[in-house]
């Protein structure tokens, strides 16, 4: 991965003006494009497999007039007076028949009908106009609301003085999001905090141009996508707050890692490719796992949910992308200008004058706190744990719903309407069920639906039952159900349920096959399926942290400690949305609407969202600490202190951006994003300031050297993944190695002490090895690799063919470290089985050749026998050596050196693994540049006897008669 980032930032450097010319076209094309097909957003919620849903789907087939949406306008009569006055039952009646003309408008009820008269308050003050519309709430057009709110405008003129008409219902439930000044407020923070860590204003504006570009390539493909799917319009604004998030974040990570470098002299395009394998490779790593996380939404089940994951990780997606790719363009437009000026000069002791440290005040401050944090460590653990514990205790009575027009602004006419409704007639009226089931064989249907009505209002919890009817075909039957509670409240989930469990009683005593349905029990479905997807999506993510942060870290500890570390993290973040819309703590300041329960997406959006930036603070931080335990050689308590100073600046600097990204969504958002910017902001802040920067230092502490201890099993299984720039360290190291050659021509295979293990497996033991093995041979030239067995033969050639990993040692094949450039090295490199080939082993050489192998490995020479084959393949072989090809040939027992010309070099591998090897003829290579002490990452270091373990020596052969230098595998 770093060998990739270097090659592709210092390519994007250097065709900066092709690259930034790129972006613009692509934000014009897409634009163009998404500006063109844009069909509009769709908030309609649908939950397939839910009862709920199967109902509506019924009911719009069957019962197309009950099935859609509906409005209510609530007429209140002046003090002392009724509706049935003639003031106001005239204008009532003229507003219905008006109502009524509307194209989209199916039905409209009102207290003066026959027939499914509309509901009357106690002592006639207050009605209810209902209005039943043809479609769901959002198939309506803006045409027909505007008619129905001039029609409401001129009843209420027409009503009496101190009478009242106010349109609300369903159809105006809710709100749509959308942005305002306040979110610019966190883009300034942003741009102060940049220019703060970074010293300079150009330097500052980088990331957030970064952000810029990321964040609206995403949103115009997201306008485009309607042209083919609904999508939600939270969507784009939670696409916008992550993008705006960690664009600017993963921009700070490189950006801060070019101005290191610059500071140490290092040449701009160098820096730039450097810090893009670097400090590129973590942000590839955290875009990642935040992604994934953000995919994995789709295990709910609810299809706007699974969008909204989707085009949230696609936002997240281009973030990394314009990272990689842009960022290293307009860093290389910016040249010298960004490195940071030499600090001055001040005088030290006797007069001499001597440099200022670099972040000399910064070094001082994150000293003393991760001193301070690691001195008694147990101390700070418990400290931490018990604080995010009580953080975390109002989440245990997080309730969860969707939200209605109660949680709409106060001076939101939908709103007023809401309150009214409930001040004159109940909670329920705002939230009625319907009950619904196929009549088809019943002889009476008006009877049965009226016993269905009476066995309803016998129900706890019901506080009335007006409309219980049968369609004009007699085929299907509704029972409107008005709860005693409001429509997020427990009594009314608690009908629901009443209801569903004497479904069998229904039908066996009525033939009824009865389901509940309707705008409230569509949204308790929604709750109950997020809820139960909980479960599973948190195993799913612990799973995942656990997994990667292994194969990052090449350790046991640290992955669990970080993943505790975030599920304190989560739980504190739930328990501060508790805190704040369900007891009311700084209500007021944050303009919350209504007290209640939170939307029902937002415990399952959060994890997946603060999964991933927890992970990208975990693998910035822990992962200096390691750099400086495995390569540096120091103790692991010296570690986590100067590993914890060179990363906490940034990752402070990144939280801050972060958090205030995040709570700029707070105060003005609607109440579908405002719970979950609030818990992404706490849930950020807890975890960078508090866990990462308080608990990790301190567990590591208190681990010791036990924090990088792996089993040596689950090292060899795990994938790599390289998140520091080891590779490209090593490439840079080895560029110039084994050096030019005597007779001028360039090597085709280097090998320097490549050992490599036997086989592997429970009761095998400590696996023996092939090796160690040295020799370098020119392009175009032959090297014989012989042994007594197949097996360490077969495994040094795929090793040098970049098909097996190497357990020591250093390896280059066509100018190509192995195994960071193995996908490379495979390219070029063809491998001949003679047993796997139908006889025709010079035929496969043949064909190897003429699909441009630069290199040709050839196994098991030995079981081509006879004069004629043998020679044939000789002939293929010596064809190959005059097109340039190298050939590598392997045989057991039987010599291969007829295969090649005389004075070929032969590798003997001996008897097998562990048996040593030995080289007759050819040419050795120079030893490797050295590099940094190292410990080594595979032993035993939980161990307590090794804690002592003097600095720069590998605790794991402390003590021992004999020791190997291992390469450290990340």
């Amino acid at each position: 991965m770093s060998s990739a980032l270097y090659s592709l930032g210092r390519w994007a450097a250097g065709a900066r003006r092709l690259v930034v010319a790129a972006w613009i076209g692509v934000l014009v094309v897409v634009g163009g494009v998404g500006g063109i097909v844009f069909q509009g957003f769709d908030n309609s919620i649908t939950i397939p497999g839910t009862e709920s849903q199967e109902a509506l789907d019924q009911l719009a087939a069957t019962f197309p007039e009950v099935s859609g949406v509906s409005a209510q306008v609530i007429v209140v009569a002046p003090d002392g007076g009724s509706i049935e006055d003639d003031d106001v039952r005239t204008p009532v009646e003229q507003a219905a028949d008006s109502f009524g003309d509307i194209d989209e408008v199916v039905a409209v009820s009102t207290p003066y009908d026959e027939q499914a008269a509309a509901p009357v308050s106690d002592g006639d003050q207050a009605t209810i106009v209902q209005i039943q519309l043809d479609g769901d709430a959002f198939a309506i057009s803006d045409a027909t609301k505007d008619e129905l709110h001039d029609i409401t405008d001129e009843l209420e003129a027409a009503l009496p003085d101190g009478a009242q008409a106010s349109l609300g219902g369903q159809l105006y439930a809710t709100e749509l999001p959308a942005l305002s000044i306040i979110e610019a407020i966190g883009v300034v923070v942003a741009l102060v905090v940049l220019m703060i860590t970074l010293g300079s204003f150009v330097a500052a504006g980088l990331p957030l141009v970064n952000a810029f570009v990321g964040v609206g390539v995403s949103m115009l493909l997201l306008l485009a996508a309607t042209a083919f799917g609904p999508i939600n319009s939270t969507t784009p604004m939670l696409g916008l707050m992550l993008g705006l998030a960690v664009g600017i974040d993963y921009a700070l990570f490189i950006v801060s890692r070019h101005q290191e470098l610059l500071r140490d002299g290092v040449d701009v395009e160098e820096s730039i490719a450097r810090s893009t394998a670097t400090a590129g490779s973590a942000v590839v790593f955290a875009g990642l796992t935040v992604m994934i996380a953000l995919v994995g939404l789709s295990v709910a089940g609810i299809p706007f949910l699974a969008i909204m994951g989707i085009a949230a990780a696609v936002s997240v997606g281009f973030a990394v992308l314009v990272s990689l790719t842009l960022l290293p363009a307009l860093l290389a437009m910016a040249g010298d200008r960004l490195r940071p000026k030499p600090k001055k000069v001040r005088k030290g002791a006797k007069g001499r004058r001597q440099a200022a440290p670099a972040d000399a005040h910064e070094s001082r401050f994150f000293t003393g706190w991760v001193k301070a944090v690691t001195k008694v460590p147990i101390a700070t653990i418990l400290v931490v744990v018990v604080a995010l514990g009580a953080l975390a205790v109002p989440a245990l009575n997080l309730r969860l719903a969707l939200p209605d027009a109660g949680y709409l602004p106060e001076d939101n006419e939908a709103r007023q309407t809401y309150d009214l409704v409930a001040e004159y007639f109940g909670d329920g009226f705002n939230g009625p069920l319907v009950v619904t089931g196929t009549i088809v064989e019943s002889t009476d249907p008006l009877g049965l639906m009226d016993d269905l009505a009476d066995e309803m209002r016998s129900l706890p919890g019901v506080a009335d039952v007006p409309l219980a009817t049968p369609n004009p075909s007699a085929d299907t039957g509704i029972i409107q159900v008005v709860p005693t509670g409001a429509p997020d409240s427990e009594e009314t989930k608690a009908l629901v349920a009443e209801i569903r469990d004497r479904h069998d009683y229904y039908l066996e005593t009525y033939d009824v096959d009865l389901s509940v349905t309707g705008f409230t029990a569509v949204g308790i479905d929604v709750s109950d399926k997020l809820g139960e997807a909980l479960l599973p999506f948190a195993l799913v993510v612990v799973g995942l942290s656990l997994l990667l942060l292994m194969m990052v870290f090449r350790s046991v500890w640290v992955p669990v400690k970080a993943t505790v570390g975030y599920l304190l993290s989560v739980a504190a973040a739930f328990g501060a949305v508790a805190l704040v819309f369900e007891q009311g703590v700084f209500a007021d300041a944050l303009h919350v609407t209504k007290l209640g329960p939170v939307i029902s997406f937002m415990p399952i959006i959060l994890m997946g969202v603060l999964f991933g930036l927890a992970m990208d603070y975990e693998v910035f931080l822990v992962s200096r600490m390691r750099e400086d335990f495995v390569h540096n050689g120091r103790r692991a308590r010296l570690a986590i202190t100067t590993g914890f100073q060179g990363a906490a600046k940034v990752v402070t600097a990144a939280a801050i951006i972060m958090f205030s990204v995040f709570v700029a969504f707070v105060p003005e958002g609607d109440m579908t994003l405002k719970p979950i910017a609030l818990g992404l902001a706490v849930g950020v802040a807890v975890d960078a300031f508090v866990v990462r920067m308080v608990l990790v230092p301190a567990v590591m502490a208190l681990l010791g050297d036990r924090a990088w201890w792996i089993p040596r099993w689950l090292d060899r299984v795990l994938p790599t993944f390289d998140v520091e720039g080891e590779g490209v360290a090593k490439e840079l190291r080895l560029a110039s190695w084994p050096g030019a050659r005597t007779d001028g021509r360039p090597d085709a295979v280097v090998v320097s002490d490549l050992e490599v293990a036997g086989p592997r497996g429970p009761g095998l033991g400590e696996p023996p090895v092939v090796g160690p093995v040295s020799v370098r041979v020119a392009a175009g030239d032959g090297l014989v690799v012989h042994g007594d067995s197949s097996a360490p033969v077969s495994a040094l050639l795929l090793a040098v063919a970049g098909r097996l990993p190497a357990d020591a040692g250093v390896a280059k094949v066509e100018g190509l470290v192995l195994p960071e450039r193995a996908t490379s090295v495979r390219s070029r490199v063809a491998v001949v089985d003679a047993a796997d080939v139908g006889g025709a082993p010079a035929a496969a050489v043949a064909d190897a050749v003429r699909a441009g192998a630069r290199v040709l490995v050839l196994d098991r020479a030995d079981v081509v026998t006879g004069l004629t084959p043998r020679q044939d393949l000789a002939g293929a072989l010596a064809s190959a050596r005059a097109a340039g090809v190298t050939v590598v040939v392997g045989s057991t027992g039987v010599s291969a050196t007829d295969l090649l010309p005389d004075g070929t070099p032969v590798l003997d591998v001996g008897a097998g693994f562990g048996a040593p090897a030995r080289l007759r003829g050819g040419e050795l290579p120079p030893p490797p540049p050295p590099e940094s002490t190292q410990h080594d990452n595979h032993g035993d270091h939980g161990d307590p006897d090794l804690a002592g373990t003097p600095a720069g020596e590998d605790p794991s052969t402390a003590d021992s008669p004999t020791t190997t230098t291992q390469e450290v595998r990340a």
